[in-house]
């Protein structure tokens, strides 16, 4: 198959939507298939054109942003010629392209599947509800013209205002999961290389984003540490200039500031640091605020290097710690419930840590990519036999 993965933003951006979109992209690849991947060039310094890890990757030049989005002029002329030379569309919402790539995918009968990775909500600004509904529009239109629609759980479709209206073309399909295995070496390291030695390591992978709730763990910092002096937050993850959240980092550093010797920015880290860091976590925590945040591919990464999680109640969200029974779930925003859930986990490890196989056999990137495959498969089916049908039709005329 010839498959087209389109979304405004690829690696080496960092989110949850880029990772998903890469590990599927590359997973699909070595099962043989020519992926393309069509994508914003959101830095001018990135290449227009590039092959990565069995990827063709084609950036449009962006004009100008809008908040989080961005307009691509030549967008249109390009994405006309992807769809038609290829025969399955993927679409990784949300996207305000997304509509356009839908009705060429119709208009020229390629299978057009969506993927909603979340609900947007951009942080407080004068154009944010005007953008945010007008990508909510456009995801509506990309749903009419689509075949199917891929959700990460049955909690989030069922609970988001989106996908809510076209739960008839949902298929649940579990988000894509790899961590690589580090030594004894390595996870000593990483513990001596951040000092970690004698300390409780409290891990939070994320952005520094308006939804990720980083000003729930300052507020229950101060409780940890009445049980636990020695634990510190290690934060993984690109924290700063992250595109339009300068002003939440902003109002964030200063009380970051305040725990000096408890909280540690480690940055940006390759897969291989970021398992070691998980295995030297004794909890994760994933605090976010709304339903941007759909289900937190970092909670089962880290469950699989044995750190358990503790996430809030949302929709999606909360779904690995009920699967698999690794971690707590806390009330959304409650600060003093997160405090006592990560005391408890520390307190009591071993009563919330699973074996990896048990996490394996949930999540995995294969499971992931045979699924989509088969979905593809049966849509491309369904194509063909809608086409021999109406031949057959016209030739009865």
């Amino acid at each position: 198959m010839k498959i087209l993965l389109a979304l405004t933003y690829y690696r080496p951006h960092t989110s949850g939507l880029t990772i998903y979109a890469e590990r599927l992209a590359r997973a699909m690849a070595g099962r043989g298939h020519t992926v393309t991947v069509l994508t914003s060039q959101y830095d001018k310094s990135l290449p227009r054109t590039e092959h990565l890890h069995g990827v063709e990757v084609i950036r449009i030049p962006v004009a100008f942003r809008l908040s989080k989005g961005v307009i691509m002029p030549s967008f249109g002329a390009v994405a006309w010629q992807m769809v038609k030379s290829h025969d399955v569309i993927s679409l990784h919402l949300p996207q305000f392209d997304a509509s356009g790539l839908a009705l060429r995918g119709r208009l020229l009968k390629k299978p057009v599947v969506l993927t909603y990775h979340c609900d947007l909500q951009l942080p407080p600004g004068l154009l944010s509800p005007l953008i945010n509904r007008g990508v909510f529009i456009s995801n509506v239109l990309a749903a009419k013209w689509a075949d199917a629609i891929v959700a990460y759980t049955q909690d989030y479709a069922a609970h988001s205002p989106f996908l809510s209206r076209h739960l008839s073309k949902v298929k649940v399909i579990p988000p894509p999961v790899h961590v690589p295995t580090p030594t004894a070496d390595e996870i000593a390291a990483f513990r001596a290389r951040w000092q970690l030695n004698g300390q409780r390591v409290i891990g939070f992978a994320a952005r520094m984003a308006t939804e990720k709730g980083v000003e729930i763990v300052l507020e229950a910092l101060p409780r940890v540490l009445q049980s636990y002096p020695n634990a510190r937050v290690l934060f993984a993850g690109p924290y700063q200039n992250v595109l339009g959240e300068e002003a939440y980092a902003r109002r964030m550093l200063p009380l970051i500031e305040n725990f000096p010797d408890h909280w540690t920015f480690l940055g940006v880290l390759n897969p291989h640091e970021m398992a070691t860091f998980f295995s030297n976590c004794d909890v994760t925590v994933l605090p976010s605020l709304n339903s941007t945040e759909s289900f937190g591919l970092v909670q089962v990464e880290g469950m699989l290097c044995g750190a358990p999680s503790i996430a809030s109640a949302l929709p999606g969200v909360r779904q690995p710690v009920t699967m698999t029974g690794m971690g707590e779930v806390v009330p959304i925003g409650d600060s003093a419930a997160l405090a006592e859930a990560i005391i408890r986990v520390i307190s009591d490890r071993s009563r919330y840590v699973r074996p990896r196989s048990e996490i394996e056999a949930l999540f995995s990137t294969d499971r992931t990519a045979e699924l989509y495959e088969q979905l593809f498969e049966n849509l491309l089916m369904q194509n063909s036999e809608a086409g021999m049908q109406k031949a057959e039709v016209t030739s009865d005329q």
